[in-house]
């Protein structure tokens, strides 16, 4: 069977193309300095973490709302000060003061640039968050025309690795989901919910910190693992 080639180049946006944790660590330590909490900023930032972690996979299984997510992390974090934000309209309040000092940690990744200039295919974003906020972080990047569309699970209805919001995305395109190729740094949210729904899944390790399972796991899945955005043009090259 002749190979199919990819016309589509589908990216992740936080921790892919937008260094999203170091933003995170700017803004919890920025947000907690600026409220006078005590405590050690390493010990914190892995706590903040932790809850991020344990609260997202909340939302991608369906048991929490986007903003249920923020108000569950807010308050796990807080819980250890004794501060109350059993009150939503305090929480949302708690967490929009992280947001502006997250906001300003913003940056992109150095091989971001150069990945998007070096593809010839069409781009696009699919990312598990609301559509709105992502769209700043693009604007602010002033990246938003390099993609052609931009998929959001807010506007969707379904989060990765449900095959739904790729299947989306590919439809928006116009395109067989064998020509579209999605990267990604999270190896099941991501590659596998990818290749699960056809497309070629690309799982982005920039730490190296893949166990010989997940490497072994991803090998029988057909997903490609690279280190940088640096490797995506070379390989979908090898593919055309």
């Amino acid at each position: 069977m002749a190979a199919v080639t990819i016309d589509v180049v589908l990216f992740d946006l936080d921790d892919t193309l937008f260094a999203h944790s170091s933003a995170v660590e700017h803004g919890v330590t920025a947000h907690r300095t600026a409220l006078g909490l005590p405590g050690d900023n390493d010990a914190e930032f892995a706590r903040w973490v932790a809850l991020e972690e344990h609260h997202y996979h909340r939302y991608l299984g369906g048991e929490l709302g986007y903003q249920q997510m923020r108000r569950a992390r807010a308050r796990g974090f807080v819980e250890p000060y004794a501060i109350d934000l059993s009150n939503d309209a305090d929480a949302d309040a708690w967490f929009a003061g992280f947001v502006e000092h997250y906001r300003r940690g913003w940056r992109l990744y150095d091989d971001t640039l150069p990945v998007l200039d070096a593809l010839p295919q069409r781009l696009g974003i699919i990312t598990n968050a609301e559509l709105g906020f992502q769209l700043g972080k693009l604007d602010s990047m002033g990246i938003t025309e390099r993609f052609e569309h931009v998929i959001a699970s807010g506007e969707v209805g379904a989060v990765k690795p449900d095959v739904r919001i790729f299947r989306a995305a590919v439809q928006a395109f116009g395109v067989d989901a064998r020509q579209a190729a999605y990267v990604g740094d999270r190896l099941h949210t991501d590659a596998i919910g990818a290749a699960e729904a056809g497309l070629l899944g690309i799982w982005l390790d920039r730490n190296g910190v893949a166990s010989a399972d997940e490497l072994a796991y991803a090998a029988s899945a057909g997903v490609l693992r690279i280190r940088s955005l640096g490797e995506v043009a070379a390989i979908l090259a090898e593919r055309a």
